[in-house]
């Protein structure tokens, strides 16, 4: 979706060449100067300024040496300005979401959208502006490479939004959420390919290729790096497919020289079959965006890096298949990790958390990180908690769950804390190995945290999310359509920006 902004419509009124026009209006209100019929229409209609209420009419606009023209004119809600900051967000960034959704594929190529003070719209300032923007570009983003018979009626035609009356400083701040925008999108294309396009080795070709000239530095290890490295709990996840593992380091060093970087560590499994402890086949596959974890973690280094973030971050991805071919590992195996410690895999479906532990041993040992942050579509179990309202959150330091629960409230990428501590370990005690890989039917998602947490060394800051339920989407949500929902993007840049850009440190200190 392209965005620009315009000081001043001409000389004749609004833009002859955009036929669709919007106004913004708070609850219970019509701009004023609004022609009678559409402010009889709108009352007819019951239209009452409600977050992402719509009503649509048409009147006559005269134009420039060019008679009247026919204008379709849309009137979109955004709710009472008495609200908290994050409720003002969202039902600014719903009304965005709400024009785009109305009129995608409405055969209109471009929409006028006045924020002049003079519409009633409870008086936008920049950021009010940059939410409804931002929301209007989230809700825009649609994947149909794959789809050749679409009729006309469903291809997208609204592909520009021009800004009229923009408070001063729009402009400028949303060329920053414009960044955040692009990582959002990047992520929900890679979540959204299938696995026969995106694996291991493609999902490192498409970031070499996005961020290419973006001044993040790439480092790749192939198999015969991690068999050298001892990566054997990863190693025994893609031993049983074709299709060869990678793991990938992504850095921005925006900050100061010489500072410890904060670590992303995402989950890459490009398609999970459940290997030998096979799936059921209903809904198997949905396991392609089983490296939305991984997704996430792209996306947010793409985002940092296209606004110049003034931090040092590291983002790493463990990416891998997991097949059931001859070779594949099995119910019962014990594998040595990075780290030395001994895993008796259970359950070869329970495959994340080796892939995580011998990504987060070899972060450690590499980049000496301040703090590490996982994120990874671990378990059912949390979505059985949770549903798809909020994200499992984990983690040995307070400070570093409250900077990411604070994060969390301020962009709508919502987390949930879960307890953790020795009863929960003992879950996953082996009789014959240090750990087993799965704790047994109850406390799936805490038990799986209690495993990663014995990877990460001693006095490192770490939290792990469990973003099992909050990758994908059934149905369409406020700002994204049915399937691929771009979280964790938003998550991790808010917490870049008030916790490391604000200086008060990777745990929160």
């Amino acid at each position: 979706m392209q965005i620009e902004f315009l000081d001043t419509a001409p000389p004749s009124g609004p833009t002859p060449a955009i036929r669709l026009q919007a106004r913004l209006c708070a609850a219970d209100t019509l701009p004023p100067g609004l022609e009678p019929v559409l402010a009889e229409g709108a009352k007819a209609a019951r239209f009452a300024g409600k977050p992402g209420q719509v009503f649509e009419g048409f009147a006559e606009r005269a134009t420039a040496g060019q008679g009247a023209a026919l204008a379709r004119v849309a009137l979109v809600g955004i709710g009472k300005a008495d609200s908290t900051a994050a409720e003002r967000r969202d039902t600014l960034e719903k009304a965005g979401a709400a024009l785009v959704a109305r009129y995608r594929t409405s055969g209109e190529e471009a929409l006028l959208l006045d924020v002049s003070g003079a519409d009633g719209a409870g008086g936008l300032d920049a950021a009010d502006v940059v939410a409804v923007l931002l929301g209007a570009r989230l809700r825009g983003w649609h994947h149909d490479a794959y789809r050749t018979t679409l009729k006309d009626e469903q291809k997208r035609s609204l592909t520009r939004i021009a800004v009229l009356g923009a408070p001063a400083g729009t402009e400028a701040a949303w060329a920053d959420a414009a960044a955040l925008a692009e990582g959002v999108e990047f992520t929900r294309e890679l979540v959204t390919e299938p696995a026969n396009v995106l694996f291991p080795e493609s999902f490192v070709a498409r970031c070499q290729d996005r961020l290419a000239g973006t001044g993040v530095e790439l480092t790749v290890l192939g198999k015969a790096e991690m068999t050298a490295l001892g990566m054997g709990a990863l190693l025994g996840v893609a031993q049983g497919s074709a299709r060869e593992p990678r793991v990938l380091a992504m850095v921005w060093n925006g900050g100061k020289a010489g500072e410890k970087p904060t670590a992303f560590i995402g989950k890459g499994v490009t398609f999970d079959s459940g290997g030998i402890s096979l799936k059921p086949p209903g809904g198997m596959e949905d396991m392609k965006w089983d490296m939305g974890g991984a997704g996430a973690v792209a996306g947010t280094m793409l985002t940092l890096a296209l606004r110049g973030a003034k931090a040092n971050v590291v983002g790493i991805c463990g990416l891998v298949e997991n097949m059931p071919d001859g070779l594949a590992q099995r119910p019962g195996d014990v594998v040595t990790s990075m780290s030395g410690q001994t895993i008796e895999v259970i359950n070869t479906d329970a495959e994340g958390r080796l892939v995580l532990c011998d990504v987060l041993t070899w972060a450690q040992a590499t980049y000496k990180p301040a703090a590490l942050v996982d994120l990874a579509t671990l378990t059912g179990a949390s979505i059985a908690a949770l549903a798809h309202e909020y994200a499992g959150l984990f983690s040995n330091d307070d400070k570093l769950a409250d900077a990411l629960t604070a994060a969390g409230k301020a962009s709508g990428d919502l987390l949930w804390r879960f307890p953790m501590g020795p009863a929960f370990d003992k879950m996953i005690d082996s009789p014959i190995a240090d750990m087993k890989n799965t704790g047994g039917r109850f406390g799936g998602s805490i038990t799986a945290a209690q495993f990663i947490a014995r990877f990460v060394e001693k006095g490192t800051p770490w939290a792990h999310l469990d973003i099992a339920g909050m990758v994908w989407a059934d149905k369409p949500g406020a700002t994204w359509d049915k399937g691929a929902t771009g979280y964790g993007v938003r998550l991790l840049d808010a917490y870049v920006r008030d916790v490391l850009e604000a200086g008060t440190g990777p745990s929160g200190a």
